[in-house]
């Protein structure tokens, strides 16, 4: 099993097209242990995963960070997923537990787990406000939502290809995708190439289950045009959550809200719902720290 995820970029020589790589299986299987995902949802979480790391790739500065939130109508509700620069990333799902039969196709039923609804991309740039845009859900396959975001409000030609394989264990063995995207002035003829190179590649998720890499992935996207391997580095799950944290979230809820959780003079129990880590505070705690904010 691959014990680590990897995201490789290249560009073609004349500058009008860039690729963004990703295996990653790893990623996706440690999201699926941590949620105790079904099969199905592991897919949702797994390519919602991917397109963030992806796309927070993208990012230029280390303090950034992006967050994909997928407000679909669908039975998993809300999936939410966020990166920084170097495309680590974390995530959850409203409801892990979905379950559906697979598709016409006879693929796990992402698009019915997500529903229709609305994509919301935030990038935090460190400005005082972040940037957020929004599309339609066109399908629930993330993918094409994908797509369809980039389109809609960035106004950049962009193909995305997400794909997740889960064995009958419910484990993840491949996982991975790629954003593919037109440089201002880009030639007609590579538009035309990249897209006819596309549609005679099998999915995504079929290519690294059989092995491919990032190198071989690339290269048959890529193929007829000269282009360079411009940097490869490695991503993770990983989560930010700490005890300060949620300790300083818990004193700044409301007057009343704190009054009727401090009223009941018990612990006060909290859970990340990105990893799953449990934080417990005793009333002095969370007493002592609403002063401390008071006092500053």
């Amino acid at each position: 099993m691959k014990d680590k995820s990897i995201i490789k970029r290249a560009i073609t020589s004349d500058g009008g097209a860039r690729i963004v790589f990703m295996d990653s299986t790893a990623i996706v299987r440690e999201a699926a242990s941590k949620h105790g995902t079904s099969k199905t949802m592991t897919a949702v979480l797994g390519r919602a995963l991917t397109a963030t790391s992806l796309m927070g790739s993208l990012l230029k500065n280390k303090t950034d960070s992006l967050t994909l939130r997928l407000d679909g109508d669908g039975p998993c509700g809300s999936v939410v997923c966020v990166s920084d620069y170097k495309g680590n990333v974390r995530g959850y799902a409203e409801d892990v537990t979905v379950e559906l039969l697979p598709n016409a196709k006879g693929k796990l039923d992402v698009g019915g787990a997500v529903g229709g609804g609305t994509l919301y991309v935030i990038r935090d740039l460190g400005m005082n406000e972040p940037y957020v845009g929004a599309s339609p859900i066109v399908s629930g396959e993330i993918a094409e939502d994908i797509t369809e975001y980039f389109v809609n409000s960035e106004q950049t030609p962009t193909v995305c290809a997400l794909g997740v394989r889960v064995n009958t264990d419910n484990e993840c063995f491949a996982a991975g995708g790629y954003l593919l995207q037109l440089m201002p002035g880009a030639y007609e003829e590579t538009a035309i190439k990249l897209e006819n190179n596309i549609t005679l590649m099998r999915p995504i998720s079929e290519l690294i289950a059989d092995g491919a890499d990032g190198d071989d992935i690339i290269a048959a996207v890529m193929s007829g045009l000269e282009y360079e391997m411009f940097d490869e580095f490695d991503a993770e799950y990983l989560c930010t959550c700490d005890r300060e944290k949620y300790l300083s979230a818990l004193a700044g809820l409301s007057a009343d809200d704190l009054d009727e959780i401090l009223e009941k003079d018990e612990p006060i129990e909290t859970k990340c719902r990105f990893c799953g880590e449990t934080y417990v505070f005793t009333p002095e705690e969370v007493k002592t720290e609403l002063e401390n904010k008071r006092a500053k």
